[in-house]
């Protein structure tokens, strides 16, 4: 006799599993600014770390950029998104970068990158934000194989978070 199949089974990870990686990944890395003496070591240049450190810089600022034009497309989803944002933003700093511009919650006057084009329904720019979050996530979690020491760590922590985020925006766009 056969065994019955299975009750439907949920696609990605599992929200215990996912909440225990990324709590085991801050727990053996921490967020530092990645500005130890150790990232001169046999796994790189210093101009190769600088160069991982200043594009995973830039990288934060974009998402934080796309953020910033979903919110001001969508100010409905600011209390999904803001906190997401404000993580970005303390990305941007652990990578010993500062943003110049506000939230656009607070003040209205923040543009957004023209580059950075939303979907009209919220659903689907919820979607976007997820895929770009999962990209960089996917992006760092590769870089941090080519770069010693804190910088790496700072990668893999970032980088969980950014598969968190990517996580908890794809159920908020259901």
């Amino acid at each position: 006799m056969p065994y019955p199949p299975p009750p439907r089974v949920p696609s990605g990870p599992r929200r215990r599993s996912l909440l225990a990686s990324v709590a085991g990944g801050a727990l053996l890395v921490g967020c530092s600014d990645g500005t130890g003496d150790s990232e001169e070591g046999t796994a790189g240049s210093p101009s190769a770390v600088e160069r991982v450190r200043v594009r995973a810089a830039r990288d934060s600022r974009g998402i934080v950029e796309r953020y910033d034009a979903v919110l001001a497309a969508h100010p409905t989803l600011a209390e999904l998104v803001g906190p997401l944002r404000a993580e970005a933003v303390r990305h941007v700093k652990a990578f010993g970068e500062t943003l110049t511009t506000a939230s656009p919650t607070a003040s209205g006057s923040a543009s957004p990158s023209p580059s950075a084009t939303v979907p009209a329904t919220e659903k689907d720019a919820l979607a976007q934000l997820a895929a770009a979050e999962r990209a960089l996530a996917d992006r760092r979690a590769e870089a941090l194989l080519d770069v010693p020491g804190e910088l790496a760590r700072l990668l893999a922590s970032v980088a969980a978070a950014g598969a968190a985020h990517a996580y908890l925006l794809t159920e908020g766009a259901r």
